[in-house]
């Protein structure tokens, strides 16, 4: 593999060096003139002037922006004749204008751009560096703006994209201050790997993977939690695979591409803001506050005495407080542009003494050195430190709202004489004490990362557009937990301490030519070739010690010692064609294929051949449409059909027989592990094929976008179960297949445009219908879920698989001897009609939602008042509610769904019956919440001398309205896991939060 690398690599680089000499040889062959092109660009509907709007001549690096007061210079140097010039700001439709530069050397050029509703205008980039409009697409690309991503209060970048987006779901899996998202995009393509869509940062593949480096009970951070969404111009989400085909096999769940701010020629422009937040738990749960308790769990003795209850969320939730911190300087010339700035986040959790911390900063040099040539190169720093506290217990049972539910609440938690007292039922069932794991435990995660990116462009002649990009990656997270001697853990009580580390390391180079010509006047060619090389490894270690010497921190402190390393190192390298044709305005074909070889499989299987093609019918420019084009200005079918890859499902070295030391007596040895290797495996396959239409009404005040898909998911990578003559206890094989189809829906209007009010509205809806089979077996339980979460051939991924009630024939519950509930069994006793033999198993509910949606509304008064909502709905999935099923038990009881039992009004040993019935703690997930609202004041106040000044105040999560009983019903104990979802174990809830901005512009 390494040798098809270092070939690869040659021939990049001799590709790249022929480029560069075409450019100068094509260059030094035609005399230019130096012209000056001037003017203001205006919003249509307020006249007033638009700043940071690019003006571009097409084909070429010569651009500017306007300034704070919608004035631009642009200074080229190019032959007399005619050039497009195009004026485009995000959030409004482009302008072309026809530019006769001939012998005055200074031309004026004024305009106005209209708001661009419906946003079928909107110019994308698709990975061939190819900028296109999407109105020629046959696919569909959805972009979020910066405007859409201000006053979220979110922490992450995919945090703010939650219900911006058709056909994505993204839910927030812990209420922890660091996050914890996951986003699917149009369903889960895997099983067993990621199902987080690629990301690209300014050309840049970056790591989001979700490393437990400490068990914090399946909580776990992603690593875009890095980037500081303040520094976004926009985002690009790319959702099938015919658009993501040309990404290959690192594009099966999707592409979402990340574009930061840059400098603009003027002068330089400060941007500085401050936010103040408060987080509170939104909903807590009800406790048992009956006074009394029963003397024991015996079934007839109803024996009860009096006891003080205690809500011990009282003193394990607080009221969080946060700022952020953002600066930014930006400015240039014509030929040289920047953009530097730096942000700090303090962010509370609303665990008490739980806190994430963000610093960081980015620079952006852009630099024109000549008008065919570009380049540009991005740094980006951020250190980061998250205080955590463990809460869940999927593995381990130690943390504050794990010991919270395991606990019996009429035990007073406090400390006495310094000491915490246990407060578990018995010694067999103990737990920790949750306000010492508050006070005591010390669970730390630190993470340096660095992403920088190096660019080249090049338009040596017309039409043809040349970049190449040099992308880094790197960071290096260390996490650290402490468990002190003399405790309330069951496991840890002489004390724990644990050290991990993980470093990621990725490069992406790669080389995109494009090629755009008119071959006749109906006829526009767009050809573009690419190739990459892609490096990514990844070293980890771990080293966990218990038995400590009592004061003492750190792991050389325990009796007994244990560690663990693991490296990974993959290569990877693509090269791609396309070619786009349109005809005559109307009819646009495009035709992709990429190749892709990567290290992680056998030779036999390492090239895979990826396919791509669509089509893009815009009716709307026919003769015979224009007669209605006032009400109907666009009309847009579209169909592609595409392939794309996944290599997330298996590891660098998974392929192989690998093996494990063993002591011998005197002699080192080793044995062969449980894992059977499978030389012969291949990546998992997705083809999609997706059929839509793109409209706008009215003039372009109401844009409607419809999407239908299909998407077959083959050769899943599964652990089959081998026979134990083998030796072997499993094996990867590529035995799975799973389907996705579904349609998207996405309207946007304005039903007030106004000079005095201009009135926004976007609604989202989406469908998604998922299905697994060939799973070996049949069923297949994933441990995230306690074995109660699987893959069913026929059924949905993750849904729940587990023990019903029995139950008679009008569906009534069938009672026992005892008039208690029972779970169904594979057999009914002919004369009782009791169940007998072994406990049955079904389906008993659903992860995943029947339709996702959302609402949102930003209204602008004026020129100075903002108002914005967002409203986020899911509807038709269930939640397994594992915290009331500990939290209702007669062992613990602190939930108020114990209390019926305790005052006699179902017979003593429901809970106990109730504990092994599943079906029992399934619940109606559906919500709707307010995900976000904000209202913001622009002015420019006399003491900033006509500066800008921005107040806003904004919420998140401010209400949910649903039947759940638990904390949340969005928030999922196994984080970010694709099977796994809707899993509820004392997950910390997403809080209420509340913000107070400010900021300046000058």
């Amino acid at each position: 593999m390494r040798k098809i690398y270092l070939r690869g690599w040659a021939c990049f680089k001799a590709t790249l060096l022929c480029f560069l000499l075409l450019s100068l040889v094509n260059q030094e062959a035609f005399a230019q003139t130096r012209y000056t092109i001037t003017g203001t660009v205006l919003d249509a509907r307020s006249k007033s002037p638009l700043p940071g709007v690019v003006v571009r001549i097409r084909n070429t690096n010569t651009a500017t922006a306007t300034d704070a007061y919608g004035k631009y210079s642009l200074v080229a140097n190019l032959q007399p004749g005619t050039y497009p010039l195009v004026f485009s700001l995000i959030g409004f439709k482009p302008e072309t204008r026809s530019v006769e530069l001939a012998t005055s050397e200074n031309v004026t050029v004024d305009v106005q751009l209209a708001e661009d509703v419906v946003g079928l205008e909107e110019v994308v980039v698709t990975g061939t560096s190819v900028a296109t409009s999407k109105k020629q697409l046959g696919n569909a690309i959805s972009t979020v703006s910066a405007d859409a991503l201000d006053n979220t209060v979110a922490t992450s970048v995919d945090q703010a994209l939650a219900g911006k987006v058709a056909g994505a779901q993204i839910t927030q899996n812990s209420g922890n201050p660091a996050g914890g998202i996951s986003v699917r995009l149009r369903g889960p393509s895997t099983i067993v790997g990621s199902g987080d869509p690629l990301y690209i940062v300014d050309g840049v593949i970056v790591n989001n993977s979700s490393p437990e480096l400490l068990d914090l009970g399946g909580y776990a951070q992603n690593r875009l939690v890095d980037i500081n969404p303040n520094d976004i111009e926009r985002i690009e989400i790319i959702k099938g695979a015919a658009a993501a085909a040309i990404y290959g096999s690192r594009a099966s769940n999707g592409v979402v591409q990340i574009f930061t701010k840059r400098g603009m020629s003027g002068a330089p422009k400060v941007v500085a803001s401050t936010q103040f937040r408060v987080s509170e738990v939104r909903k807590t749960l009800e406790y048992n506050d009956y006074p009394f308790r029963f003397v024991n769990t015996t079934r007839t003795d109803l024996t009860q005495e009096p006891v003080e209850r205690f809500d011990y969320q009282d003193e394990i939730f607080r009221t969080a407080f946060g700022t952020e911190n953002n600066l930014s300087v930006s400015g240039g010339s014509d030929k040289t542009q920047y953009f530097v700035s730096a942000n700090f986040l303090r962010n509370q959790g609303i665990i008490d003494e739980t806190q994430f911390t963000r610093g960081g900063g980015r620079v952006r040099l852009d630099q024109t050195i000549k008008d065919w040539l570009n380049i540009s190169i991005g740094a980006n720093y951020v250190i980061s430190t998250s205080e955590e506290i463990p809460n869940g217990g999927l593995s381990e049972a130690y943390g504050a709202l794990t010991g919270f539910i395991f606990s019996n609440n009429f035990i007073n938690p406090q400390p006495v004489n310094g000491v915490y007292p246990s407060t578990a039922p018995t010694a067999i069932l103990r737990r920790t004490n949750p306000l010492e794991a508050i006070a005591r435990f010390d669970f730390q995660q630190r993470t340096s990362r660095f992403i920088g990116d190096f660019q080249v462009n090049l338009t040596p002649i017309n039409g043809l557009n040349i970049n190449y990009v040099l992308g880094y990656d790197n960071s290096t997270q260390i996490a650290t937990g402490l468990i002190p001697v003399g405790n309330t853990t069951p496991s840890y009580d002489r004390g724990y301490s644990r050290r991990a580390d993980r470093t990621s390391f990725q490069l992406n180079n790669d080389l995109n030519v494009s090629y755009r010509t008119n071959l006749a006047d109906w006829l526009e060619s767009t050809t573009g070739v690419g190739a990459t090389a892609q490096v990514e490894k990844v070293f980890r270690t771990g080293t966990t010690a218990i038995q400590l010497v009592p004061l003492v921190r750190t792991i050389d402190a325990g009796a007994t010692i244990v560690t663990s390393e693991t490296r990974s190192d993959i290569n990877i390298l693509g090269f791609f064609a396309q070619q786009t044709f349109g005809l005559g305005e109307r009819l646009f074909l495009t035709a992709a294929g990429r190749y892709d070889v990567s290290s992680v499989f056998g030779e036999e299987d390492r090239w895979q051949f990826y396919p791509k093609v669509s089509a893009s019918y815009l009716i709307s420019n026919e003769e015979f449409w224009q007669g209605i084009s006032n009400i109907i200005p666009i009309l847009k079918l579209r169909a592609s059909y595409g392939e794309a890859g996944n290599l997330t499902a298996i590891g660098a070295y998974d392929r192989y027989t690998n093996f494990n030391p063993v002591a011998a007596p005197g002699l080192p040895g080793f044995v062969p592990s449980s894992l059977l290797g499978n030389p012969g495996i291949v990546p998992e396959r997705q083809k999609e094929t997706e059929v839509g239409a793109d409209m706008s009404f009215l003039d372009g005040r109401i844009g409607l976008e419809f999407s239908y898909f299909y998407k077959d998911v083959e050769d899943l990578l599964l652990f089959i179960t081998l026979t134990p003559s083998s030796g072997y206890l499993n094996q990867y094989a590529n035995v799975g297949t799973m389907t996705n189809k579904g349609f998207e829906f996405l309207l946007t209007g304005a039903p007030i445009q106004s000079e005095n009010i201009n009135w926004k509205t976007t609604i989202t809806y989406s469908r998604i219908e998922n299905e697994v089979n060939n799973v070996p077996g049949g069923i297949l339980a994933f441990p995230g879920g306690f074995g109660q979460v699987a893959a069913v051939n026929g059924f949905p991924l993750g849904a729940y698989y587990a023990t019903y009630f029995a139950r008679n024939a009008d569906g009534s519950l069938l009672l026992n001897e005892f008039g208690l509930p029972q779970p169904e069994r594979i057999g009914r006793n002919p004369t009782t009609g009791q169940p007998t033999g072994a406990t049955a198993r079904k389906v008993i509910g659903d992860p995943n939602p029947d339709w996702t949606g959302s609402l949102i509304n930003e209204v602008l008064i004026g020129k100075n008042l903002t108002f914005k909502t967002q409203f986020d709905a899911a509807y038709g999935f269930e939640v397994f509610n594992f915290t009331r099923r500990v939290g209702e038990r007669d062992l613990y009881g602190g939930l108020a769904g114990y209390e019926p039992e305790l005052r006699g009004e179902v017979p003593k040993g429901t809970s106990a019956a109730l504990f092994g019935i599943f079906e029992n703690y399934i619940e109606d997930g559906s919500y709707i919440k307010l995900r976000e609202i904000s209202l913001s004041y622009d002015f420019r106040p006399d003491f900033l001398k006509g500066n800008s000044l921005r107040l806003s105040l904004a919420g998140r999560n401010l209400f949910s309205i649903d039947d759940y009983s638990g904390y949340d019903p969005e928030v999922n104990a196994a984080g970010q896991s694709t099977a796994v979802r809707g899993f509820d174990f004392v997950e910390v809830p997403i809080p209420r939060t509340y913000a107070l901005g400010v900021q300046v512009s000058f």
